[in-house]
Order: structure tokens, then sequence, then C-alpha cells
């Protein structure tokens, strides 16, 4: 048996988010059902994190065993062959010790958003950016952000159907710029809850709209309620980036 790393890139759009679901389509399925092709066994996938249905990935790892011997190379080819035509890819792919994790061994995930501000409709871009028509104030945003970096009971910003043990995470980074005629939020924590990413980039969004003062973001920390979020932000603005493992940079 040999446990593969993967790293995978997926346009989440379609798919009802990464983990398996009954209800529809998923990346895990997709990934799971190429490699049973390729092998001809059973296939489990275990990945860093989960994505919301129509949520994106550039970097996300998983890790599968197989008994097969292959490379890792004529793995990836194999696999990306039978994934075709989803719009998922393995663009990376490497032999990990028995006791490496995709999910247990990550010590730390980061996440972009990408708002595209512009009055013009999305044709490139639609489906991968939240659009927003109003002008916002990244530099607003920012400041506005920086009450939530460091560790923090984040339940304001926390899914009702979030299945973590505990509301406290530290946030490392929460990092808005502008970028042309686009708004790019950088996330970097060690893990994060469900809807967190997009419950905070909704609220910024809202500073930066002037609806908020900057300080009702802390404010809405403090509550500890999510009764007191004032926006969550589509999911099709949001990119699962990187995670990173020890010995890694």
């Amino acid at each position: 048996m040999t446990r593969f790393a993967l790293t995978l890139e997926f346009d989440g759009t379609g798919f009802m988010g990464l983990q398996r679901q009954a209800h529809g389509p998923s990346v895990q399925q997709c990934v799971e059902e190429a490699v049973q092709l390729v092998t001809g066994e059973p296939a489990v996938m275990h990945a860093a994190g989960r994505t919301d249905a129509g949520v994106h990935a550039v970097g996300m790892r998983a890790h599968i065993d197989i008994v097969k011997d292959l490379t890792p190379f004529r793995l990836m080819e194999a696999v990306n062959a039978r994934l075709r035509p989803a719009r998922i890819a393995v663009i990376a792919c490497e032999v990990v010790p028995d006791d490496w994790h995709a999910r247990f061994s990550c010590i730390g995930r980061s996440y972009i958003y990408r708002i595209a501000n512009r009055r013009a409709p999305l044709t490139l871009e639609h489906g991968h950016a939240w659009h927003v028509h109003q002008p916002l104030d990244a530099e607003a945003m920012h400041r506005a952000a920086q009450a939530l970096v460091g560790l923090h009971d984040f339940t304001t910003f926390r899914s009702a159907h979030c299945q973590s043990a505990s509301p406290l995470k530290t946030l490392d980074r929460l990092d808005v710029a502008r970028i042309g005629d686009h708004v790019q939020i950088e996330a970097e924590a060690r893990s994060f809850l469900h809807h967190q990413v997009r419950s905070m980039v909704g609220c910024l969004a809202l500073v930066g709209m002037g609806r908020w003062r900057e300080q009702q973001v802390a404010e809405a920390l403090e509550a500890r309620d999510r009764g007191a979020l004032g926006l969550n932000a589509p999911p099709e603005g949001l990119y699962f980036m990187h995670a990173t493992y020890p010995g890694e940079q």
C-alpha cells in the first residue's frame, strides 16, 4: 500500500462542494471514481479542508492509498485523463509516509477572496468573483479586518451548521488590498470555521460600502452572536490557495 499526496486545482462551479454529498456531484466523488477506474481499487480521498458549493481551489492537498504499483507521474497522468471533462486537475503528485495525513498533518491553510469592483457586468470572471457595483474603500476594509486577527471566539462568523468543537480560532493574517478594479482579501490560519472567511468578507464589504463603521466589525466579533453578522459573501469569489505541512514553507 502506497500513500500518494495529491495537489488539486478545481473550478467549484457545478459541484456541491469538495466533500461527497448525497444530493449532487462533488470533487471528492469525481476524484475517487477516477482513481478507481485507473487502479481497479475502491478509493477514499482525504483532503486538507472542505469547500462549499461554488468555492474554487488552486492548491488543495489530499491523499489516497493505493495498492497497485504506480509512479506518481503515471498516477497523475492517468487520473487526469479519467477526470475529463470535469474541471478538476491533479497538478502535483508525490509519495508520502504512511503517517502523513492531508487533514490532520496540516498546520496552515490560506484562502483568497476576490471581489470584482466595477459597474460593468462580468464576462470572463462570471462565477469566479463576487461582483460588487458600489465603489469599495479597500483601505477602510483592511483597517477593520485587523480587529479579527489573533485568537478570538468567532461565533458571529460561524455557520449554524459548523461541526467544529469550538468557535475559538487563531487568525494569523487578514489583509485587504485593491488591485486595479478588484479588491482581494487574503486569510491565513491553522484552520477555519465553516463559512468563517465568507462571513468576514461580507462584513468587511459593508465597511467598504460605507454601510458599516470600521468599529462595527470588532463589535460584531465581540457579540459572539450569528445574529450580529451583517452579510455572508457568496461562494464564487472564494479560493482555497494552499495547505502547509511541517517541513514545508
